[in-house]
């Protein structure tokens, strides 16, 4: 059954988050029970509600979700947007000066659009998934090549039948050298005459580059009978990992590693989402953690409140890192790690480590810019000259800024680091953060550091 409702799909979309926006807006009023709320102003509010939900799926393109598409990105996406639209409405109340407007009303407006968001997109979605898993709402597809990348695009089809793909065959003029024999049901030579007779949705056309007159042949063939053309390239000769291509005009040019934080828009989500956390935290938490940790310290071991380290940040530049100091004064401080037992570790120092509230001047490196909330962790000077040396790509983890919290650090990879598999373990970490940072990633990396504060940690000493 070739039920074709993928058209229609945006507007279903559109259409279920536009009833939730203003479901919640109107809800959130009648919670409040004002009979005021509804003047002029919040008439005018309800439409710039509206009106920037179009400027966030129309900025960040949230409806382009194609088949293969992963709830993870999607759920993302659609979290950058929820952030996005609450900014364009902070600055419209701040330009129209509209302090008139019922915080709480706003609040439990978000709270109720956010959460209705992520249930109506996940229901709707894996109910999409499952309409396909049964067969309807199929793409007929057909491989060209029946080599090492036509076989891994067939298993990569047939892995998972919600995606709505129904592979129809290979095609491939040596068929003694195909791994899926019984699958091949024609030449090359056969194709144009075999999608006359079958509907044929998209080709998937895994040939070597070698064979360019022979797929440019096929592109026009394609072209003609409006099947989309798709080309699976073979990297395996010189590559065993995902790679991105971006074009410099019209010069196809592949990367090695994707890197989400070099989009200027993402630098831009990042920053705002450092500096707002960052003032929330030297505003509210750190100045009395500030008063009596620092009394502590002072009257348990001579010396400074703070600890002051030259670490190494983005681009390997050097910085000044702020901690509450845990240790007594040492000539040690720049070349030995803490171990455990360390005698070096003041009463007070051992909590504020375990706790990680030794961490908490940090706040003020990600407000100047030269640290972030979540990244991985900074090294002094000595370690990373070490590392650099012992571990490939170690290097590769200061192409963003060091954070005070990190990926590897809530997967138990935080403390010593004399072990170099365990090292390597947590480069291997980072460099995953880097080639998959998004602002829910963020987000979930700050709850399971509390969650892990909380808890206590092992490593933590």
């Amino acid at each position: 059954m070739r039920t074709r409702f993928s058209k229609f799909i945006k507007i279903i979309h559109l259409f279920g988050d536009l009833t939730l926006l203003n479901l919640s807006f109107v809800s959130s009023y009648l919670y409040r029970v004002n009979e005021d709320l509804f003047d002029d102003h919040y008439v005018s509010l309800l439409a710039v509600f509206n009106l920037a939900w179009f400027i966030c799926i129309y900025t960040l393109k949230v409806y382009n979700i194609d088949r293969v598409t992963n709830m993870y990105k999607i759920l993302n996406n659609l979290f950058i947007s929820f952030i996005l639209h609450g900014f364009i409405i902070f600055c419209f109340i701040l330009a129209i000066k509209g302090y008139y407007y019922s915080r709480f009303h706003l609040l439990i407006t978000y709270i109720l659009f956010f959460l209705g968001l992520l249930l109506w997109r996940f229901i709707f979605l894996k109910s999409l998934k499952m309409y396909r898993s049964k067969g309807l709402n199929y793409r007929n597809v057909i491989i060209i090549g029946g080599g090492s990348a036509g076989n891994r695009m067939y298993n990569y089809l047939k892995s998972d039948m919600s995606h709505g793909y129904r592979f129809i065959g290979f095609f491939d003029n040596d068929i003694e050298k195909c791994l899926y024999k019984e699958k091949v049901i024609g030449k090359i030579t056969d194709l144009p005459e075999f999608i006359k007779n079958n509907k044929i949705d998209e080709i998937f056309c895994a040939l070597p580059f070698s064979s360019a007159k022979s797929i440019r042949d096929l592109m026009t063939i394609a072209d003609n009978s409006l099947i989309r053309f798709k080309i699976v390239p073979d990297f395996r000769g010189f590559l065993n990992k995902k790679v991105n291509i971006n074009f410099y005009e019209d010069v196809p040019i592949l990367t090695l590693r994707k890197e989400p934080l070099e989009i200027i828009t993402n630098k831009i989500v990042k920053r705002t989402f450092d500096i707002i956390f960052a003032l929330v935290a030297l505003l509210i938490i750190f100045p009395p953690a500030f008063v009596i940790v620092g009394i502590i310290i002072k009257a348990t071991s001579p010396g400074p409140i703070f600890f002051v380290q030259k670490r190494n940040g983005r681009n390997n530049e050097e910085f000044k890192c702020f901690k509450f100091r845990t240790m007594r004064i040492n000539d040690d401080a720049d070349k030995k790690q803490a171990v455990p037992g360390d005698e070096r570790i003041t009463p007070i120092g051992n909590f504020l480590r375990k706790s990680n509230l030794d961490e908490l001047p940090q706040f003020y490196n990600v407000l100047i810019g030269n640290m972030s909330i979540v990244g991985p962790r900074p090294h002094m000077i000595k370690h990373t000259l070490e590392y650099s040396a012992l571990i490939d790509k170690f290097m590769v983890r200061q192409l963003v800024k060091p954070g005070i919290t990190g990926w590897a650090q809530v997967n138990g990879y935080r403390g010593q680091t004399e072990d170099k598999k365990k090292m390597l373990k947590r480069v291997r970490h980072d460099l995953w953060y880097i080639e998959n940072w998004n602002l829910l990633l963020d987000t979930l990396i700050i709850i399971r550091t509390v969650f892990n504060m909380v808890k206590g940690e092992k490593n933590a000493f």
